[in-house]
């Protein structure tokens, strides 16, 4: 007997109304060059190509609890710049270094976050989890 999805779908799909675009770097950083005055590598040219453009869902990564450390055990969080891209399954497997873009929204009434619009985040955890209904990696802002 197979499990039926269609309940859990209809849920996430609510929730992904961020337009997205995911980008990436057909050369690597190989072909990159140091921008001396910034300390940037930068491409000699835009060598990005769209992987994929869809609805899908950029959110802060949660906070653990607030507990206290057990026998002098280091808690540790996340940077303040992780996110989380939330996306449909069907999403074409990303890599690490991928560029994810905020392109929009169509949530109504507006974005969740206005200041994500626009944004480009790099995928730096591309296996966080595959679910029967979304994918979800890790991202860091990047500007």
């Amino acid at each position: 007997m197979a499990f039926d999805v269609e309940g859990a779908r209809r849920v996430v799909d609510r929730i992904l109304d961020d337009k997205l675009e995911v980008w990436r770097d057909g050369a690597g950083r190989a072909d990159d060059v140091l921008d001396e005055a910034t300390g940037q590598l930068v491409s000699p040219t835009p060598d990005e190509c769209l992987v994929w453009g869809g609805l899908g869902a950029v959110t802060p990564v949660g906070r653990p609890a607030i507990t206290q450390p057990v026998g002098g055990a280091v808690a540790v969080e996340p940077p303040t710049t992780d996110y989380q891209a939330v996306l449909p399954v069907d999403v074409p497997a990303l890599g690490r270094d991928d560029v994810i873009r905020v392109a929009g929204s169509v949530r109504p009434g507006g974005p969740r976050d206005p200041m994500l619009l626009g944004r480009r985040f790099r995928v730096s955890d591309e296996a966080v989890g595959t679910y029967s209904v979304v994918r979800i990696v890790r991202v860091q802002v990047i500007d």
